[in-house]
């Protein structure tokens, strides 16, 4: 392997199979020979973010990471680091799945729920299977800079990236989510 994808945003081309990769926008925390570990950014699960606002009163919105071990939580933050086990995303955003001492923090207010992305599951490839699917044209390979990881995001932020990348991504952005219904 001679390319890494780390740090990358993957954006899924539109597809009929409306599986949770269907307008996706992935980040990518990891890849290297043995494969690819990333976030969906913008996939909001409902159900667990309501479950949470019953048990901590406040609101926190949970994403979909990806259809991998769903009973994992992981955390993207842009504070000062409020715990010692994380993995450095940018100067300004941090992975961490210490959920005991994150949680504390935000009750103690040394972490704001707004610093926060919450993250069910995670999106994993195995060796070259990342690389053979975007071979395949199943995801673009985006640099987005100054892209807020903990910004609150559904569908509009799939479309805007794709409306930013111009030709055919525009009609891509514009067509139904059902393409089939095109």
């Amino acid at each position: 392997m001679n390319y890494s994808y780390k740090g990358k945003i993957l954006i899924s081309t539109p597809d009929i199979s409306g599986d949770i990769f269907s307008r996706s926008v992935v980040l990518i925390v990891d890849h290297n020979e043995n494969g690819a570990f990333g976030l969906i950014l913008n996939k909001k699960n409902n159900n667990i973010s309501s479950r949470l606002f019953k048990i901590f009163g406040f609101t926190i919105d949970v994403y979909e990471g990806g259809p991998v071990e769903n009973d994992k939580i992981f955390f993207i933050c842009k504070s000062e680091k409020v715990t010692e086990n994380y993995t450095e995303l940018t100067d300004e955003f941090y992975l961490s799945e210490d959920v005991e001492n994150l949680v504390a923090a935000i009750l103690d207010k040394r972490l704001a729920v707004s610093d926060i992305k919450v993250f069910s599951g995670y999106s994993g490839w195995a060796a070259q299977q990342l690389e053979n699917e975007i071979h395949r044209k199943m995801w673009t390979v985006v640099d987005v800079y100054h892209l807020d990881y903990t910004t609150p995001n559904d569908q509009s932020l799939w479309k805007k990236i794709m409306q930013n990348l111009g030709g055919e991504y525009l009609l891509w952005a514009n067509s139904p989510e059902d393409v089939s219904m095109n």
